[in-house]
């Protein structure tokens, strides 16, 4: 029995595909929701880490309605008490160089180097695979890599090691303590902490005097910067500093990204600082 560990839906989706197509692979897909490189990692006491995680994200998608809950830490707590229970259930890290990625596999070292020779790592980074057309290509994410190119990359699995156990917990407990509103993936495993304003010019550097959707903006910021935090906590960027008088909005910001419009204030100029 393998679980098969990913960040998200989207990487879930051929992965499940894989293991019907290869019976070495036979598991269950085990997805994490939260994406770990953006908000807040270190907890205060009196709070568990998930109510500190949901508490952030709340901010972020500004829905009264469904309020919003992170439970990852619950989820990987029952998968780790599973294999204490069960010696033959074994783990697969799937890490692609994202830095959503890389930060859940240093932030589930703690709990599943408990498990080691279980413990396995499947890392994409700079590899070739094949796409649907049968072109090379190097994937920046799970979701783009075909079942069947999935199921050869199996062959990369490999245990973690004691040492890369101690070596990268450090790494984590440093980057906890900086505790900053970003951390960005710059190669490898290494994780470089941020503010949470760094990607701030990026959006402003599209925008004008004249309103423009949301959406338009932090598309096109995404599409020339490739910038890996999604587009919900652009979102809450543009409406940060609308509120620190950076930029002005108008629309219901309670909704989705195409129901407010973002303009530059008086006659501020777009700013490139720092791109």
């Amino acid at each position: 029995m393998i679980y098969h560990i990913t960040v998200g839906d989207l990487a879930a989706a051929p992965l499940k595909e894989a293991i019907g197509l290869e019976a070495s692979m036979q598991g269950e897909v085990f997805v994490l929701k939260d994406i770990l490189h953006v908000g807040p990692i270190l907890k205060d006491e009196g709070t568990t880490f998930s109510a500190m995680r949901s508490a952030f994200w709340q901010q972020v998608i500004v829905n009264d309605k469904n309020p919003v809950e992170v439970n990852d830490m619950e989820k990987l707590l029952e998968l780790s008490n599973e294999m204490f229970k069960e010696e033959s259930i074994k783990a697969w890290v799937w890490m692609a160089p994202t830095p959503a990625d890389v930060c859940a596999y240093f932030w589930m070292l703690k709990y599943l180097s408990k498990h080691m020779g279980r413990l396995y790592i499947v890392n994409i980074a700079n590899l070739p695979f094949l796409d649907e057309n049968g072109k090379v290509f190097y994937p920046k994410n799970i979701s783009e890599i075909q079942p069947k190119e999935l199921v050869k990359a199996r062959r990369l699995a490999r245990q973690v090691t004691p040492a890369e156990v101690e070596i990268d917990t450090e790494d984590w407990s440093r980057i906890m303590q900086e505790n900053s509103g970003i951390r960005s993936f710059e190669g490898g495993k290494k994780l470089v902490s941020r503010s949470e304003e760094y990607y701030d010019d990026h959006l402003v550097s599209f925008c004008s005097q004249q309103f423009q959707k949301a959406s338009r903006i932090i598309g096109q910021a995404i599409n020339k910067f490739g910038i890996p935090t999604g587009d919900l906590y652009l979102g809450w960027r543009l409406r940060k500093m609308a509120e620190a008088g950076r930029l002005q909005l108008q629309g219901d910001i309670s909704k989705t990204l195409k129901d407010y419009d973002v303009k530059l204030p008086g006659d501020a100029t777009a700013t490139t600082a720092g791109i």
